[in-house]
Order: structure tokens, then C-alpha cells, then sequence
């Protein structure tokens, strides 16, 4: 997607790679470079940043209700998480810079499911990141513990960046290198 907007409204960002705020003043223009789990890249005059969904309205883009909001209270706690459905919650977290979800990149190295005697379960998960030096590794970790939370069943959601083993090409799906032309 390469679409150019004029922001309606002061945004708050996230400048990539380096993973700090950065506010896009209003009627700035921004080309929207990608859009997918539910936020959209942006180059705007001189940086590259992270536009949360619930934010789409500054860039003249509808607003998806459904996405990213709080699980109601009163959720469903109690009982087993399924295991694919997390996988499924992951495969709808990017990499701001690739248009490829962060399992097919191959950067989620263990999921783990504990019960927890009060009830409800506790999610683990370790990944790591294309590069050791990107800042946005808290925002893509912190992106996946909101989506993990969201599912029936998930009391706690934890995402650890991990550096081993270091992340290559080879880990990537087939689908992920048929998407990027390394194939």
C-alpha cells in the first residue's frame, strides 16, 4: 500500500527503528507504507513511524471499532487456551518495517501455557527480532501481550525478547520469502 494523506490531527507515532514517540503535526503529509495488524507505517518529512489503529481517523482512514480494544469485564478466564489460537493472535503482529507477520518471519521461538491456581492461564512467549540494535522490539512484544490477553481463558500474557538463537533468513516461512522475493 502506498497511499499519501494529509494527517487531519496532531498523531502521536512511534519513530522506526528507534521505538520513541514522535508527534505528526496536523496537516502534515505522510504516505502510508504499510497496513496491516491493525496499525499503519508512515513516512512523513524526514522519519518513518508507527500509527496505531485507533488512530486511522488522523489519517482520513475509518476507525475499526473491534480492533484493539479492551476485553470487556467479566471476560471468560477460566478454562484452557487454545494453543493455535495463539499462534493465530501472533500471525496478526508485524514488524513495522516488513509486510510479513512475525511467525512467518520466523521470530517466535517458544509459546508456553501455564494454568494458574487462582485460575485462568498464563502465556509465554519468546521471540526475538530481524536486527539486535531495533528499537521497536517493546512495541512488537507489547503489541503481541495485548492481542495473547484478548483470548478466552488468558489471565496473564508475557513476551520476552530473546537474542538466542540469532535470527537469520532460513527461519522464515516459505510463504514469508515467496512475499519478499527471496525465492
Amino acid at each position: 500500500m502506498h497511499k499519501t494523506v494529509t494527517v487531519t490531527r496532531d498523531v502521536e507515532a512511534t519513530m522506526i527503528p528507534a521505538g520513541t514517540p514522535v508527534a505528526i503535526p496536523k496537516g502534515t503529509e505522510v504516505t502510508i507504507t504499510q497496513a496491516l495488524g491493525g496499525t499503519y507505517t508512515v513516512m512523513a518529512p524526514g522519519i518513518m513511524a508507527r500509527i496505531e489503529g485507533k488512530n486511522a481517523d488522523a489519517l482520513g482512514l475509518a476507525v475499526d471499532t473491534n480492533a484493539q480494544q479492551p476485553k470487556a469485564e467479566g471476560r471468560e478466564v477460566a478454562g484452557p487456551v487454545e494453543v493455535d489460537a495463539i499462534w493465530d493472535a501472533l500471525k496478526t503482529c508485524y514488524d513495522p518495517e516488513i509486510p510479513v507477520n512475525i511467525v512467518d518471519l520466523g521470530l517466535v521461538y517458544d509459546v508456553q501455557v501455564k494454568p494458574l491456581p487462582e485460575g485462568g492461564n498464563e502465556v509465554d512467549v519468546k521471540m526475538t527480532l530481524t536486527a539486535p540494535g531495533c528499537g521497536m522490539g517493546g512495541v512488537i512484544a507489547g503489541d503481541a501481550e495485548q492481542k495473547i490477553r484478548e483470548l478466552p481463558g488468558v489471565t496473564e500474557a508475557r513476551v520476552e525478547v530473546v537474542w538466542d538463537p540469532i535470527w537469520n533468513q532460513s527461519m522464515m516461512s516459505d510463504a514469508a520469502r515467496l512475499q519478499l522475493g527471496l525465492m
